[in-house]
C-alpha cells in the first residue's frame, strides 16, 4: 500500500520518540514493515503509562497491524489498567490478534488475567490456545484439578501426557477434533483411542465423517479400543464428504466442444475426439458451408452431450 511505502521512507521513529509524539507514534505501529512496527512498539513502551489510554483506544480500530501493534506495546509497558481492554482483545475475529493478546495478557502479571486465559485454552485456534498456556504458566498458574490439566495439556498438544489424565481428557479432545488442523486432529484421534474411554464413542463417530481421510481412518481404529460397535461406524462413514462429477456439466461441455466432457469425467480419449471434431468440422466448413455443417453436426453433438450426462449419472460416487 503507498501509506505503507510512505511509513518506510518518512518515518523517524527517533524523532517521533524525542517529541513523545504518542499520536505519531500509534500511527506508525499501521506499517507492515516489521522493523518499522518493531521500533514504533519499542517507543511507546518506553514513554509508559502516559502511552496506555490512546494505547486502548487504538485497539478499537479495523487496522489489524494497528492493533497488534497496540498489544505489543501494552505488553511492554505492563500497566495493569490495560488487563481489561486485552481481555476484550481474546475475542477479536483476527487469530494473530487473539494471540497476541494472550502473550501480552502473560506480562501483565496480574491475576485478573487469568479468566480471560483459561477461556483461551478453549480457543479454536491452536497458536491461541498455546499462547494462553504459555501465559498461565508464566504467571505461576497450576490447574485445580485433571480437568484443568486436561485443557493444559490440549492447548500445549503435550499428547503424551494428554494419555495419563485418562477420561478427564474428554472435554478438551471435543476441542481439538475440531480443529483446522488436520495433524491436530490426528494426534488427537490418537489419543482417544490410547485412552480408550467409551464415552469418546459419539465423538469418533462422527470424525467418521471428516473431510480428511486419514483422520477418517484414525477415527476407525480408535473407534475399536473404545469398544464402539463396528455396526455403527459405516453408518458414520457415509457422513464424509463425496466426490461426483456433475452430468450436467459433462453434457454442457460435450455439447459445445465435443471431447471436452469427457476429458472433465477422466476419460482419456476425450482429446482424441476433440481434435477428430475440429478436423471434420474445418472440413465440413469447406465442403458444405457453414449453416449446412451446423445442421449436421447438430444431431451428433447432442447425442455426445447425452452420452456424457449419462457417464457422468452412473460414475460411483468417490469419497474426498
Amino acid at each position: 500500500m503507498l501509506s505503507d511505502l510512505f511509513l518506510q521512507k518518512k518515518t523517524d521513529v527517533g524523532a517521533l520518540m524525542q517529541k513523545r509524539d504518542i499520536s505519531g507514534l500509534i500511527r506508525v505501529l499501521n506499517s507492515r514493515d516489521p522493523g518499522i512496527q518493531s521500533a514504533a512498539v519499542h517507543a511507546l513502551g518506553d514513554i509508559g503509562a502516559e502511552a496506555v489510554g490512546p494505547l486502548v483506544s487504538a485497539l478499537k480500530k479495523k487496522n489489524r497491524y494497528l492493533r497488534l501493534g497496540a498489544i505489543g506495546a501494552l505488553a511492554r509497558i505492563k500497566d495493569t489498567g490495560a488487563v481489561s481492554a486485552l481481555a476484550d482483545m481474546m475475542r477479536d475475529p483476527v487469530s494473530e490478534v487473539r494471540w497476541q493478546a494472550a502473550i501480552a495478557l502473560g506480562e501483565m502479571g496480574s491475576r485478573n488475567a487469568v479468566a480471560p486465559l483459561l477461556s483461551g485454552l478453549e480457543d479454536r485456534d491452536k497458536y491461541v490456545r498455546y499462547g494462553s498456556a504459555l501465559s498461565l504458566w508464566k504467571n505461576g498458574y497450576q490447574p485445580a484439578d485433571e480437568q484443568g490439566w486436561a485443557w493444559y495439556y490440549a492447548a500445549m498438544q503435550d499428547w503424551e501426557r494428554l494419555c495419563t489424565v485418562k477420561s478427564s481428557a474428554l472435554a478438551p479432545f471435543l476441542n481439538l477434533v475440531r480443529d483446522t488442523d488436520r495433524d491436530v486432529r490426528i494426534h488427537a484421534v490418537r489419543v482417544l483411542g490410547d485412552i480408550g474411554d467409551k464415552g469418546a464413542g459419539p465423538s469418533l463417530i462422527r470424525l467418521l465423517g471428516d473431510p480428511d481421510r486419514q483422520v477418517r481412518w484414525e477415527a476407525a481404529l480408535a473407534s475399536q479400543k473404545c469398544d464402539v460397535p463396528p455396526m455403527f461406524l459405516p453408518r458414520g462413514l457415509c457422513q464424509r464428504p463425496r466426490i461426483q462429477k456433475n452430468p450436467l456439466v459433462a453434457g454442457f461441455l460435450n455439447f459445445m466442444l465435443p471431447g471436452l466432457g469427457y476429458g472433465y469425467l477422466g476419460k482419456w480419449w476425450g482429446i482424441m475426439i476433440f481434435q477428430i471434431d475440429i478436423t471434420v468440422t474445418v472440413w465440413l466448413f469447406k465442403a458444405e458451408g457453414e449453416s449446412n455443417t451446423y445442421i449436421l453436426l447438430f444431431p451428433l453433438y447432442l447425442l455426445l452431450a447425452v452420452h456424457a450426462w449419462y457417464l457422468a449419472k452412473n460414475m460411483p460416487e468417490e469419497p474426498a
